[in-house]
């Protein structure tokens, strides 16, 4: 692909604790992403998978090494520019979906675009609009308990889109799901990464999942130890 990478990570190093307590969780990675990429992040757990995509969705920062976004360099940003970059640059996708329990499916979508201070009437258009493109039109009143999982977790997904993210961050998307659920939601995930060209970076165990992913990169004791591209978008 043509151009600087939309994300860099050069020489990044995490370390929790000191002295015997002391946990060396990134060794020094070193990672290229483009823009439109679809990226599994693998590795067994230990292995600085989610450290790493701590790092990436600007909720940790490097205790050395460099993060570059769009060339900025993220790790010397102070707390509130970070802030802004995540809010308006990144999307979320929990395993847990982490919806409001007492909230309609419109409300948990909009709630991104409220913490933006949108008008009402653009956030619910821009929520209904995200409710659809992820197949659950005529649903927008339900709460979580009136929907299966599989319609919760799209309803995760809506929210984390709703704002036109440029990266979605996935971690265990599929986990509280079904096979055939999670299809569906990998089917998704998918078609927001081909038809709206979000860069997709997903942290999974499951090899069935991260074969929808073009490209899968492996954590081992906090160094990538494998980075390999797929002809396939998706498993036959």
């Amino acid at each position: 692909m043509n151009g600087p990478p939309l994300i860099s990570l050069r020489g990044v190093t995490r370390v929790y604790g000191q002295g015997q307590a002391r946990v060396l969780a990134l060794a020094g990675v070193d990672l290229d992403i483009d823009a439109g990429e679809f990226v599994a992040i693998m590795g067994p757990s230990g292995s600085g998978k989610s450290t790493a995509m701590n790092i990436l969705g600007c909720l940790d920062t490097p205790s050395s090494g460099a993060y570059l976004f769009r060339g900025v360099h993220v790790e010397q940003l102070a707390r509130d520019p970070r802030a802004r970059l995540r809010r308006r640059h990144l999307g979320f996708v929990f395993q847990g979906f982490n919806l409001l329990a007492r909230t309609s499916a419109l409300e948990n979508v909009e709630l991104p675009l409220l913490y933006r201070g949108e008008p009402a009437a653009r956030r619910h258009a821009a929520a209904r609009e995200a409710l659809a493109a992820v197949g659950l039109q005529g649903r927008e009143g339900h709460t979580p308990a009136e929907l299966s999982g599989g319609q919760q977790q799209r309803v995760a997904i809506a929210r984390a889109v709703v704002t036109q993210p440029t990266v979605l961050l996935a971690d265990e998307p599929t986990g509280n799901l079904d096979t055939r659920r999670s299809q569906e939601i990998m089917a998704l995930l998918s078609a927001l990464n081909r038809e709206r060209g979000i860069t997709v970076l997903m942290v999974t165990h499951e090899p069935d999942m991260a074969a929808y992913a073009r490209r899968t990169v492996r954590f081992v004791d906090g160094r990538i130890a494998e980075d390999t591209r797929a002809a396939m978008a998706e498993p036959a």
